[in-house]
């Protein structure tokens, strides 16, 4: 049974060596890569090591992909081995017909192609025609045996193509669906995609050229141009040199991506030989999935501007449900007027080595890129910071992983943002907490002093009701006394949220153990409304009550902020009812619990009703 050679390719993409092979054998780290004793002859000292995309036993020389794993290990025909591991991986195997086979002739026809198209422009580089191309690639530092290795070429004008390849039985069709022909909009033939460029051939990672590159040397728009997507050629599927980057990881390169062909090759000629760039768009699944199957710690090398900035949070926001503690990424910020080709022309591969070692991870880049610009950011601003940096770590599957991302990325909030202002540990230490918001220290009214005592009050009671109320509660103005406590019981919260919950003598512990305990047990014993520290059983239905009390003091404190804040949301929350999306009219309460208990506070103010 003929099957299509894209689909064979997918299927070893899906299917990590190290994890089938896993399944029966005990796998250790050999430096990137995996070793174990041979499954296929007896051995006590492991000889066979496990690669990205195939396994080699030293011992036996028994050699293959993932198909043939399954074949020699399991007795099974090709086609049953492919049949398994695309069932494993969600994929569902072509059905044999003559349209597939003829899809496999069509790819061998435009490999030919290409490779016709590639030795034209080779030969072309170095005539005549070629001499401004030449002229430009050396003018960029390379040498003749790196303008060799990457295949570099020249377009010529545009026009001789056809002519020069006809003798060759190649078509204009045939130039079309391999990408090097344009096309008008009724599919006539327009004319060869490059002119007067110099051409890059893009290479799969076993080495065939899927496309071309180019580079115009006048004024002429794009700069870089991309061949179109072929039947060969995926631009979101594949990165710049892959071929000879793998080759270099496995002897122990650092995988690097930059963001442009002349930078992975600049770097390659430096010594740097596991440099990949993507094509012309932004980091996807796929690429990444292309990275970790060569490395577990690939580093992104991103110019230093504002481009550069929004590329990587970009890659980091697409990362982060991928990760595992198998495999990150790191991130190797430049100077703004510097990329990896400019830095090694000027400062030699030494300071490009510097830059790599320098290389962060990927939770102080996130931070970073969240916290560029912020000084001396409001109580609001730090409470929307935190919530972000807490959601981006839960989009990470691994939940240890991601309970270590969240600890991380807060540590860093902490260290950054409540450091002005100090409490003192046992023992006399100072723990540093957030810088006084702006207006928090003018004078409170006599009126509401009271009030704000309660509301506190009443968190230390139940500090299970925070994570409802903290955005509004970092937002208020309140005396020093009352602003150590809530800073101390924000940091609480924030560090215990989701291990054990949060309970009364958990927060008292914590406050009794940074010299807040005697603050504590003074405003606890102050008045509070009904229900609100009694010695009932706590339920369900006295945590709304609890929560419903505390936002009528809030109002009676802030009452034209809480009444324009609760009004948005109900207007939100009815765009939203709707929406598209909505729910079914059957589908239980249209409005958040939370949402129903202030707008009750609301209503209880507007009638003037006592707590």
């Amino acid at each position: 049974m003929a099957i299509d050679a894209a689909f064979l390719d997918e299927l070893r993409n899906r299917t990590p060596l190290p994890s089938l092979i896993g399944r029966r054998n005990k796998l250790v780290r050999s430096g990137r890569n995996w070793k174990t004793c041979c499954p296929f002859h007896g051995e006590k000292t492991p000889s066979f090591y496990i690669y990205d995309d195939h396994f080699h036993c030293f011992g036996c020389g028994v050699h293959g992909d993932a198909i043939s794993y399954v074949m020699q290990s399991e007795g099974r025909s090709f086609p049953e081995a492919v049949e398994q591991l695309a069932s494993e991986a969600g994929l569902e195997v072509p059905k044999a017909d003559p349209r597939t086979e003829a899809r496999a002739r069509e790819a061998q026809s435009l490999g030919d192609v290409l490779n016709l198209v590639q030795e034209s422009y080779r030969r072309r580089l170095y005539r005549p025609e070629g001499r401004e191309g030449l002229a430009y690639l050396k003018g960029r530092g390379l040498t003749d045996q790196t303008i060799e290795r990457f295949g570099l070429g020249w377009s010529g004008d545009g026009r001789q193509l056809l002519d020069e390849l006809r003798p060759h039985e190649v078509t204009v069709e045939m130039l079309i669906r391999a990408g090097v022909m344009r096309v008008d909009e009724q599919g006539a033939p327009k004319g060869e995609l490059f002119f007067n460029r110099v051409t890059f051939p893009i290479r799969d990672r076993r080495g065939r050229i899927m496309s071309f590159g180019a580079r115009t040397l006048g004024d002429g728009q794009p700069k870089y141009l991309n061949g179109p997507e072929t039947a060969l050629f995926s631009k979101r599927r594949t990165l710049f040199n892959l071929d000879l980057a793998r080759e270099a990881v496995h002897r122990g390169a650092e995988l690097v991506v930059v963001e442009g062909y002349m930078d992975v090759i600049a770097m390659d000629q430096a010594g740097f030989g596991g440099a990949v760039a993507p094509l012309g768009t932004a980091m996807g699944e796929e690429q990444l999935e292309l990275l970790w199957r060569m490395s577990p710690s690939p580093i992104l090398c991103l110019d230093g501007d504002a481009a550069g900035a929004r590329a990587a949070l970009r890659v980091c926001e697409v990362s982060l449900p991928l990760l595992s503690p198998e495999r990150t990424i790191r991130f190797c910020q430049l100077d703004p007027k510097d990329d990896p080709d400019s830095l090694i022309r000027s400062r030699g591969p030494r300071a490009m080595q510097e830059a790599l070692s320098g290389a962060t991870s990927m939770a102080e880049e996130l931070f970073g890129l969240l916290t560029a610009g912020l000084v001396d950011p409001g109580p609001d601003q730090r409470a929307a910071l935190r919530e972000k940096l807490v959601a981006l770590s839960r989009l990470i599957p691994d939940k240890a992983l991601a309970s270590e991302y969240r600890s991380t990325l807060l540590d860093m909030f902490f260290a950054r943002f409540r450091r002005k202002k100090n409490f003192q540990r046992k023992g006399g230490e100072s723990l540093p907490l957030s810088t006084q918001a702006p207006g928090a220290m003018r004078d409170v009214e006599s009126g509401n002093l009271e009030r704000l005592n309660i509301m506190t009050a009443m968190l230390l009671h139940h500090p299970d009701i925070l994570p409802e109320v903290e955005q509004a509660y970092s937002g208020l103005p309140l005396p020093p006394e009352l602003d150590r406590l809530r800073s101390a019981l924000l940091d609480w919260s924030c560090q215990e949220e989701g291990q054990d919950g949060l309970s009364e003598d958990g927060c008292m512990a914590w406050l009794e153990d940074h010299g807040l305990a005697d603050l504590a047990v003074a405003v606890k014993s102050g008045p509070l409304p009904r229900g609100v520290g009694d010695e009932k059983v706590r339920d369900e239905i006295l945590k709304v009550d609890v929560i419903e009390s505390w936002w009528h003091f809030y109002g009676l404190v802030n009452f034209q902020t809480f009444e324009r804040e609760v009004t948005a949301d109900i207007q939100n929350t009815i765009m939203q009812l709707y929406s598209q999306d909505a729910p079914a009219a059957d589908a239980g309460p249209t409005f958040p619990e939370g949402l129903l208990a202030r707008m009750r506070a609301l209503e209880a103010l507007r009638r003037g009703e006592a707590v």
